[in-house]
């Protein structure tokens, strides 16, 4: 019998492979009692995560090097983004936190953003195509002044799929644009749901899904965010899990 008839794609053993840039952007609405974070449910057919709920996020491509954005990263947030091994220069880390945005507003259709302070160049402006259609539509460019580094994680060796993902977290309110039927049947994510912090753990999130929430909410349980605060570092060696911080 083959063996992927019993285990998903992403259960399966596999040669080294380097984990990829990635990023997610976990929104939170703190206008409640109990700060909620949005996640989202992926299909059931795709080979990474089939199911689970999630961050919305994903890969670092190309256009994400090129995008302007609204304003320079804050120097405490390319600091921490800048921390840790394998190294980040500061062009990958500004293409990090582009492509979370990007993903959010493809994945949600809730979009961070802002006007640009100065017109943009006609090669500004050209990159403004494809995935980033909504915001050009808007007149509005990914801004990252609202961003603050959550968590990073490096995906365990042996997997289909490996990721070095960078966790951002941002406030609902920084929202400037919402795209109408992103989600549905056939997109990545199926579903959008608001859950609790601190609420018991559900059946259908990942570990490590699980273990970001936790760390946001005892961020969110001493006041506002801010990049002075330590950030903690997920990576595996000989099979076990450890936790540095950046």
């Amino acid at each position: 019998m083959n063996s992927l008839s019993t285990q998903t794609a992403d259960q399966v053993r596999h040669p080294y492979r380097r984990p990829r840039d990635s990023a997610t952007l976990i929104l939170t609405d703190r206008s409640g009692s109990v700060p909620k974070v949005l996640l989202g449910r992926r299909r059931a057919d795709l080979v990474f995560m089939p199911n689970k709920l999630v961050f919305p996020g994903g890969s670092v491509d190309a256009t994400d090097h090129r995008i302007p954005l609204a304003a320079d990263l804050p120097g405490q947030l390319e600091a921490k983004l800048l921390a840790g091994s394998p190294r980040t220069t500061p062009a990958r880390a500004r293409a990090l936190v582009a492509a979370a945005i990007r993903e959010a507003c493809e994945e949600t259709g809730l979009c961070l953003g802002s006007k640009p302070s100065v017109p943009l160049t006609p090669a500004q402006q050209a990159a403004l195509t494809g995935e980033w259609a909504a915001f050009a539509e808007t007149g509005l460019l990914p801004d990252p002044s609202r961003l603050y580094l959550i968590a990073r994680a490096i995906t365990p060796p042996g997997l289909v799929r490996r990721f070095d993902t960078r966790f951002f977290s941002a406030d609902i309110s920084a929202i400037a644009h919402t795209v109408d039927g992103v989600v549905h049947a056939d997109a990545e994510l199926i579903e959008l749901i608001w859950i609790e912090l601190g609420a018991a753990p559900l059946a259908d999130i990942h570990p490590m899904t699980q273990s970001i929430l936790d760390e946001l909410h005892a961020r969110l349980a001493k006041g506002p965010l801010t990049h002075q605060a330590e950030v903690p570092f997920f990576h595996f060696r000989n099979g076990t899990r450890l936790r540095g911080t950046l």
